[in-house]
């Protein structure tokens, strides 16, 4: 990925560091990116008198993100990573067009591992292993274009992801890798802010989000007779707020097989207490998540093809279920420079409580840059 270089003169006018620097030399400041574009053509069932576009520009400004990383006297690495999001994402669906940090901590490396400290994903998101994506910018879990509308009572997760603690300010730290094996443990205090806090001064009350959330993952990566292996486990829990007596909790698993050009990966996901993704609901309803997946790519020079699949149940009390089943297929072209270009083809089948079903298809043209 191409990165851009900024003088030492223009960060500190801009405010991003202050303070005495930490090394002899000055942190080296990056910035890169992503965007993704798709046209496509659609096919939705309708809800009883409202029908839906059949085409549809879909745009994703991802992130912009600016790190500034150096190594210290002493050999330590140390650094600020911060991950500006343009307009609407796929964790807090909201749709507006203001550009916030979505991410904001620091972090600091050496013999004894790594330590982050301040606003993103904790260890459990960052060492998971799942089916792979193979169109340009988009893919079957947690995808950042999905062309169905989401009916369902409770909001149906198309991740497999811990999303518990989502962004929230955090702390996490991740051992070093012995033998091919890791450790990561985060631990959240409260999750008011789907982001980071801007805000030093002054305490949250208690009671308001779910709070002190432990994250707990391990994950191997290695190489067998030519077969590359990459697997996690990972389970999260937290506090719900007073009066809902729940006890949120998350566990999941993934694998991934790399072998000749081909990647196959899936993950199994299930979750307690929570709706979609990371909302508390009172213990005594009984509602549970259950999410997996599976994939199958290809790559060879510029090109990569695939299929993958993603499967999304909610359960309550009474065996009422409701459910979604997603397939994509497709693939894509390294133009090169960080340009691709593919094709993006989706299934989405579902059913909801009570019995009533719908359907939609899609096919789309896609451009993503990275830079």
């Amino acid at each position: 990925m191409k990165k851009t270089l900024l003088g030492t003169t223009a960060l500190v006018t801009a405010g991003l560091i202050a303070g005495p620097a930490l090394a002899s030399d000055p942190l080296t400041v990056t910035v890169g990116g992503s965007v993704t574009a798709g046209f496509y053509v659609t096919e939705h069932d309708d809800f009883g008198p409202v029908s839906f576009n059949d085409t549809a520009v879909k745009l994703v400004a991802r992130n912009i993100d600016i790190n500034a990383e150096g190594t210290l006297d002493n050999g330590m690495v140390a650094g600020v990573l911060a991950t500006l999001s343009l307009g609407d994402d796929w964790n807090t669906n909201l749709n507006n067009n203001d550009a916030t940090f979505r991410e904001l901590f620091a972090y600091l490396e050496g013999g004894f591992g790594r330590f982050e400290i301040g606003g993103t994903d904790g260890a459990a998101f960052k060492m998971h292993y799942t089916s792979p994506w193979f169109v340009p910018g988009n893919g079957v879990d947690s995808p950042n274009i999905l062309n169905v509308n989401d009916t369902s009572y409770f909001g149906f997760r198309h991740s497999t992801f811990s999303l518990m603690a989502a962004d929230a300010n955090k702390v996490t730290y991740f051992t070093p890798r012995f033998a091919g094996f890791q450790l990561g443990l985060s631990f959240t205090p409260e999750t008011t802010y789907n982001g980071p806090n801007p805000n030093g001064i002054g305490l949250n009350p208690n009671n308001t989000s779910i709070e002190e959330v432990v994250e707990v993952a391990l994950n191997y990566a290695g190489s067998f007779g030519g077969v590359d292996v990459g697997v996690d486990g990972f389970y999260t829990t937290g506090d719900a707020p007073a009066g809902l007596n729940a006890d949120p909790e998350e566990l999941g698993f993934g694998l991934n097989l790399g072998f000749g050009g081909f990647t196959l990966g899936g993950a199994w996901y299930q979750s307690e207490d929570l709706v979609a993704p990371s909302i508390p609901v009172p213990g005594g309803f009984g509602a549970e998540t259950e999410v997996w997946t599976a994939g199958l790519s290809y790559a060879t020079g510029p090109w990569t093809v695939g299929l993958a699949y993603l499967q999304n149940e909610n359960t309550v009390p009474g065996g009422f279920s409701e459910e979604a089943k997603t397939w994509q297929a497709g693939g894509g072209y390294n133009l090169g420079s960080g340009v691709d270009v593919g094709l993006d083809l989706q299934m989405t089948d579902v059913e909801l409580f009570g019995g009533a079903e719908y359907d939609a298809k899609s096919a789309g043209l896609v451009l993503s840059v990275s830079f």
